[in-house]
């Protein structure tokens, strides 16, 4: 194959645009295809993730960190509780490390494709891909509608239920429920209700009945997330749910709980966020295939107990278009990026599925928990050992992309 100069990338979320910033600067055209007229149905209401120090790193790289930083509200440290508001230990942000950003994924989309389109690059909406048509010298995307483009090479950011993953491999595994059922809500708590704690802090806590996190915002509001245990749903099955049942279900679950209780108590059926199945891609056979690619969720997705889903993304992309450049063959350019990339995102992703575990654990397992999470805390939990090899990985753009 020769040397790629043009990509179609599928999907207009989070990895795609961060993909085609790094593939310009990289000298290669790329063109972002987006399934949705404009955001994804849910993107607008008020979902939360956190950009990771390793995630904003990715971003200098196409420079995009300062505009992201400028959403996100800087999260320091992280605390744990039990339900009760009891502090079980603490972990600060690394030294030498800027701290995670806390956004809204609706901002967080609005500014990477402003960024993107700043950068010459096209995004066109509304084109949902069914099928490619592979030649000796590039790939057709088949769209939906009726039309199609050509490019070298396609790559697929189209999420965790990836279309670009299903022409690589029919046989490609699909993504895992991991027996949760993500929600999120924001309110100002009455004076009576709890005691808001500062912002700047992340706290997690082991509830009686589900587990749950919460910050403050500037404004002074609580914002909760929380991760009920529950058979299986898909997210269109929860949000077809009355908002008012799942708000009377998560006041059950987190009765006596704070402040989830109080935050609870003082929201509506209207402030509630129904972000649906807590899910990851269990480790594929194959990442690419002749002129196809993965990346970012399609390819790895982590659960969101990861903390860690955006970051990786960006840094794939980032990692894709550094192999694109330093390898004229796409082959080889794949095959380098793969093996420069799944080791880390899997170990990540491992590491996400024991503390699913322990979101889900049974009341006694959360009491020895209780016990001894002050000591780990102090010991085996400490900041660098949960997150330094995580959080402090640089991707050196300057260097070249070996075989």
């Amino acid at each position: 194959m020769n040397r790629v100069r043009t990509a179609m990338i599928i999907g207009g979320g989070i990895a795609g645009p961060v993909t085609a910033c790094a593939l310009r600067r990289a000298g290669i055209e790329a063109t972002v295809y987006e399934a949705y007229a404009d955001l994804a149905p849910g993107d607008a209401s008020g979902g939360a993730l956190g950009i990771a120090p390793n995630g904003l790193d990715a971003l200098r790289v196409i420079g995009a960190e300062e505009a992201v930083c400028a959403i996100g509200q800087p999260t320091t440290d992280m605390v744990f509780e039990n339900g009760r508001g009891r502090r079980l230990g603490s972990a600060a942000g690394l030294p030498g490390l800027p701290p995670t950003r806390t956004v809204l994924r609706a901002d967080l989309h609005r500014v990477l494709r402003e960024h993107a389109r700043d950068h010459d690059i096209r995004t066109e909406h509304g084109r949902r891909l069914v099928g490619v048509r592979e030649e000796p010298d590039g790939v057709t995307a088949e769209f939906a509608d009726g039309s199609t483009a050509t490019a070298d090479i396609v790559i697929g950011a189209d999420g965790i239920r990836s279309t670009v993953r299903t022409l690589i491999d029919p046989a490609a595994p699909a993504p895992e429920y991991v027996g949760l059922l993500g929600f999120g809500v924001g309110a100002s708590i009455p004076g009576d209700g709890a005691a808001r704690p500062a912002p700047g802090a992340m706290h997690f806590a082991f509830g009686k009945r589900a587990f749950f996190g919460y910050w403050t915002h500037s404004d002074g509001s609580v914002a909760l997330f929380s991760n009920l245990p529950h058979p299986p749903m898909t997210t269109a099955e929860a949000r077809a749910v009355p908002a008012e049942r799942w708000l009377g279900l998560l006041r059950e679950a987190h009765a006596g709980d704070v402040p989830a209780e109080a935050v609870l108590r003082a929201a509506s059926a209207d402030d509630l966020l129904v972000a649906g199945p807590l899910e990851l891609m269990p480790p594929l056979p194959h990442w690419h295939r002749d002129r196809l690619v993965l990346v970012g969720d399609s390819a790895h997705a982590p659960s969101a107990s990861s903390g860690q889903g955006a970051s990786l993304a960006m840094e794939s992309g980032i990692q894709l278009a550094r192999c694109l450049r330093d390898l004229p063959d796409p082959t080889a350019a794949f095959a380098a990026y793969e093996a420069m990339r799944r080791p880390r995102v899997e170990k990540i992703a491992a590491a996400a599925a024991k503390t699913n575990n322990s979101k889900a654990a049974g009341p006694l397992a959360k009491a020895v928990m209780a016990l001894l999470m002050p000591i780990m805390t102090r010991t085996v939990l400490t900041p660098e050992k949960m997150f330094g090899e995580a959080q402090r990985h640089h991707i050196d753009w300057s260097a070249p992309a070996a075989a």
